[in-house]
């Protein structure tokens, strides 16, 4: 099936990025000052394969083409994963992005390289946090008033049980700094338990929204902040998760918009034990514990676009983007079983449309930029 099939309607423009890997997934959007965009993403051959690394293009403003993906990683026999661009007060981009062990998040490290001249060269990539394992980010950086820099990460933790990393046990924090994470002081997303990817942006009333994907695949979660650092306890919005990644962004009018996979473990007729694994598993919990198991496994489709007018406290207006099966109870791209739309990014142009990059199959980054009257015109779905 061609991209183009999927997509519910004629968007203003359409592309696929071009080819990086046999898999590619978690693409980040920047949209650069002059107009130019951005997108980073990770490939190889399967995620948590020692080959995978991070990929960079870029669509010059005016232009409908994107530029042959640059390698921006290199860390042998580690993953590298989820990248995030951000673009400094100074005018420096930079790439952030993990790096663990196969698929073992808990040995994840953060890592980091700085471009002075708008993305055109980068320094070398260094270790953020003095190598700090089970560190893991998916989100950008957002500046407050008084210059200090908000890093929502998510810790993997592994019980001591002797079993591997599976999502059961993360939690969200915020790491804010002064000096560019020289020194950092960590502030924790209240009973965060399971709630991870937080995506925090300024509302137009001055305070802070953190947007959550949820581990036990039920809903979105939110979370609010006066100062970006003393948060309330995650709650559901009305806005089903599948455990998949979901991104937002203020629109020019102050509007929050959000991409997700309006999906949800209802949807699901099977699950499995991971994304490393391939092995079904109907347990919902462990028989000494009364945490639940990380639900992996829901349909990851399809791609929903959707807007809040009063800061995320209800989402009236929905529009799917690309509709499908969403298969996702593999993680084989080489042989082409995965059928996902998901881990979306989303950011406004310069023109005032809305940019959106997705995860096509798990073989190729896919961009549509649509409007917001498009969104908000005709009937809702899901309803």
């Amino acid at each position: 099936m061609e991209l183009q099939d999927s997509l519910t309607t004629k968007f203003e423009r359409t592309f696929t990025l071009p080819k990086s890997g046999i898999q590619s997934h978690a693409s980040n959007l920047l949209i650069l000052d002059n107009g130019d965009t951005l997108c980073v993403w990770f490939s190889g051959t399967q995620e948590g394969m020692s080959d995978i690394s991070i990929f960079l293009s870029r669509m010059n403003n005016g232009e409908e083409t994107w530029s042959e993906p640059i390698r921006m990683s290199s860390n042998e026999g580690r993953s590298d994963q989820n990248p995030m661009l951000f673009h400094a007060p100074n005018g420096d981009i930079w790439l952030m992005y993990t790096s663990q062990d196969g698929g073992n998040q808990d040995t994840a490290i953060v890592e980091y390289r700085i471009s002075h001249d708008e993305g055109k060269t980068w320094d070398d990539q260094k270790i953020l946090f003095n190598g700090e394992q089970g560190v893991f980010i998916r989100q950008p950086i957002v500046v407050t008033d008084n210059g200090e820099w908000l890093l929502p990460i998510f810790h993997c933790v592994v019980k001591n049980d002797g079993k591997a990393w599976d999502g059961s046990y993360d939690y969200s924090t915020v790491r804010v700094s002064s000096d560019e994470f020289k020194t950092f002081k960590e502030y924790e997303v209240p009973n965060s338990l399971g709630c991870v990817h937080m995506d925090i942006e300024k509302l137009k009333s001055g305070r802070y929204i953190g947007l959550f994907r949820s581990r036990w695949a039920d809903n979105i979660y939110r979370s609010y902040s006066e100062d970006g650092k003393t948060w309330s306890e995650p709650e559901k919005t009305e806005l089903p998760n599948n455990n998949a990644s979901i991104q937002a962004t203020v629109l020019d009018d102050g509007d929050l918009v959000m991409v997700f996979n309006y999906s949800s473990a209802k949807d699901a007729t099977s699950r499995r034990t991971s994304l490393y694994s391939d092995g079904l598993e109907d347990k919902d919990a462990d028989e000494d514990s009364d945490v639940p198991r990380a639900f992996w496994g829901a349909p990851r489709a399809p791609i929903t676009v959707a807007i809040s007018e009063d800061e995320g406290k209800t989402w009236p207006f929905k529009k799917n983007i690309a509709e499908g099966d969403g298969y996702a109870l593999t993680n084989d791209s080489k042989n082409k079983k995965n059928r996902e739309f998901s881990y979306p990014s989303i950011k406004v142009a310069k023109n005032g449309n809305i940019d959106v990059t997705f995860t096509y199959f798990r073989q190729k980054i896919a961009f549509v930029e649509l409007t917001e009257d498009w969104i908000k015109s005709e009937k809702t779905v899901n309803e």
